[in-house]
């Protein structure tokens, strides 16, 4: 049986092989050190039975007055524990915390090419909000699509209706 749990400074040490995935996004060990002192009630992770990590969370609260929000930095699950529903339980319990917290929306950004997390998004709920440009850089930068869900704060979903022209980076409010 699989345990969502806190993650710990010790899972530092065990994601590797989580996050070797190409579409995960890779931060350094100090992000993930200031989001554990900042936020430790947004990182979860999922354990087996023998103690391997299966996945984690990685998210924040962040903005004011009807702006205030949970924000998904970051979801990954191990290649061998996908199609098990470990994501969607962490995206879960996220979402718990952000209502908890009493903020308006959830909010995370995703590549436009990655269809299998765009699909697993919209299946839980959430919609395209709006489009940033050049969101991501590399080789070749790529744009993002800013998704969102209502949380029950929001009882008339105002924070979802979708912007229709494309903003930068720079546009965006915290």
């Amino acid at each position: 049986m699989t345990t969502l749990r806190q993650f710990t400074c010790d899972d530092l040490f065990k994601f590797n092989d989580i996050n070797l995935d190409p579409l995960t996004e890779m931060y350094g060990l100090g992000f993930y050190l200031q989001y554990m002192a900042r936020w430790p009630e947004y990182l979860m992770a999922a354990e087996s039975p023998s103690g391997d990590l299966m996945g984690y969370v990685l998210g924040k609260s962040e903005g004011v007055g009807e702006n205030w929000h949970g924000h998904v930095t970051a979801v990954t699950v191990g290649p061998q524990h996908r199609r098990l529903g470990l994501a969607k339980k962490l995206m879960d319990g996220l979402e718990v915390i952000t209502d908890m917290k009493k903020c308006y929306f959830v909010d995370l950004f995703v590549r436009v090419s990655n269809k299998n997390a765009l699909s697993f998004y919209e299946k839980l709920g959430y919609t395209i909000y709006r489009t940033v440009l050049e969101y991501y850089s590399g080789e070749t930068d790529e744009d993002a699509y800013d998704m969102r869900k209502a949380m029950s704060r929001d009882r008339l979903k105002k924070s979802t209706v979708p912007v229709i022209e494309p903003v930068r980076i720079d546009d965006l409010e915290f």
